[in-house]
């Protein structure tokens, strides 16, 4: 009898890191709509309604901007499914305090996070062509979950398909500088979201320089979210140097072929979306640019994380520069 049981939870658990690795990938797609949604300023096309669209379930006769937005909920919903599905299937084939457990159930509270940060912008009227210095703020807390949760589906993959817990502490100057990484990729996420939405209502002029744009965000009438516009760019040559440094730092304190392979994808990510983030400019971000920047923007953030997990989880039996011994 217990052998009968054994070949449907293995069978069972061979399907946990494919779903996971399914829900990461499904959720950078969902991600990338919704910067769509935005784009086509079709935030408002279900009403202030949330969660029904136009006070009803199903929208009738919509129009182009109330199908984006529907289309948007329900892929949406269809990602808190996918996270049900991923919890139910981790706590039925892993053991008791495996992480992959944990993994899944932040995923779920995170994607349930997501919903609802969309819907105070809905409910609060934080959409369409609304300037509210509010929607900036709400824009970059909604851009720094979308990171968490990514980051938690990743790990939960990867836990998922065996690879090592992670142990946050007793990491020294690994860690210190790795968590400075990390957070400073969060908060220049956070200032880009701003910055797109600055882009998308405050349109540089045709032919003006970068010079007169950064001139017009701060005059007497600009707005707020204008006047955040010109931190990103600066913010974001300050992050790029650091990574640099970082990925050497890292080689160096935890030398091993994921540290390097990782730094490496983080460098070849990070050059690209430095020219992406110039052709941005030069081209007065247009939609389909602004979409290949935040993909980048996914990418690197995805990349620093695998560089970060494989540095942390390589502990090395050295001594000396602070490496720690032990296995995690």
């Amino acid at each position: 009898m217990s052998g009968t049981l054994t070949v449907p939870r293995a069978r069972a658990g061979a399907w946990l890191p494919r779903l996971a690795w399914a829900a990461l990938i499904y959720n950078v797609l969902v991600i990338l709509w919704g910067a769509v949604v935005r784009i086509t300023g079709a935030g408002a096309g279900c009403g202030d309604h949330w969660p029904l669209c136009n006070g009803v379930v199903v929208p009738q006769s919509p129009t182009l901007h109330t199908v984006i937005e529907f289309s948007h909920r329900l892929t949406s919903g269809a990602s808190g499914l996918l996270a049900i599905a991923l919890v139910a299937l981790a706590f039925r084939v892993t053991g008791k305090g495996h992480p992959a457990r944990l993994g899944a159930v932040l995923s779920f509270a995170l994607i349930l996070l997501e919903g609802l940060v969309g819907g105070v912008q809905v409910l609060l009227g934080l959409t369409a062509d609304s300037t509210d210095p509010a929607r900036g703020f709400v824009q970059g807390v909604h851009l720094a979950n979308t990171f968490l949760l990514l980051a938690t589906l990743l790990l939960t993959a990867l836990w998922a398909s065996g690879a090592p817990g992670l142990r946050l502490r007793r990491q020294g100057l690994v860690g210190g500088w790795s968590y400075v990484g990390l957070g400073l990729m969060l908060v220049l996420g956070m200032a880009g979201a701003v910055t797109a939405l600055g882009d998308l209502l405050f349109l540089p002029a045709d032919g003006s320089t970068p010079i007169e744009t950064v001139k017009r965000d701060f005059a007497v009438t600009a707005s707020v979210i204008e006047n955040l516009r010109v931190v990103h760019p600066m913010l974001a040559v300050l992050t790029s140097a650091f990574l640099v440094w970082l990925g050497v730092f890292l080689r160096r304190e935890r030398p091993g072929a994921e540290v390097r392979r990782w730094s490496g994808v983080l460098w070849g990510v990070l050059a690209a979306q430095m020219v992406a983030g110039f052709a941005n400019v030069a081209l007065k971000a247009p939609g389909w640019m602004q979409l290949v920047h935040l993909l980048l923007a996914l990418g690197l953030w995805l990349a620093l994380v695998m560089l970060v997990y494989r540095a942390l989880t390589g502990l090395s039996v050295q001594g000396g520069r602070g490496r720690v011994g032990g296995n995690v």
